[in-house]
């Protein structure tokens, strides 16, 4: 058996969203000090919706793979709909990932609400604090 799915390594070749979106709504990035992968994720948001999204990664493929399939999953969805993604279902929708690499799962899905959370502090929305715990712990790194 192979180790890693056809659907990961078509977002590891292929991978969707790329880029950066200049005068995002929000952006966010964390890292993973142990295994050093990066993930940044720039939103676009229009009356809730999120019309655009982009990522920049630096890691292994399994990162790349589940920062593209993160972002596909989100697009066009509602902010509060994007909160609601999981790494599980990142990880399932790419048809699994090794053991060892679903730290890279998680890294998308703290992504992604970093940048949420960046939007919400941007444009003062209230939000409750314990949708983002564990992000300012010590896989967060600079946000804008």
């Amino acid at each position: 058996m192979a180790l890693y799915s056809e659907k990961v390594m078509d977002h590891f070749k292929n991978p969707r969203n790329v880029g950066i979106i200049e005068n995002a709504d929000g952006i966010g990035e964390v890292g993973n000090p142990v295994c050093g992968d990066i993930m940044k994720i720039y939103l676009k948001i229009d009356n809730g919706i999120i019309k655009d999204v982009k990522f920049e990664t630096f890691g292994c493929g399994s990162a790349i793979a589940s920062s593209s399939m993160a972002t596909e999953m989100i697009k066009g969805k509602t902010v509060e709909e994007a909160l609601l993604l999981t790494n599980k279902a990142v990880t399932e929708a790419l048809d699994g990932l090794p053991a060892h690499k679903i730290h890279c799962s998680v890294l998308a899905e703290e992504a992604i609400k970093s940048a949420v959370k960046d939007y919400y502090d941007k444009n003062n929305v209230a939000y409750d604090n314990s949708i983002f715990k564990g992000l300012d712990n010590a896989t967060a790194c600079h946000r804008h």
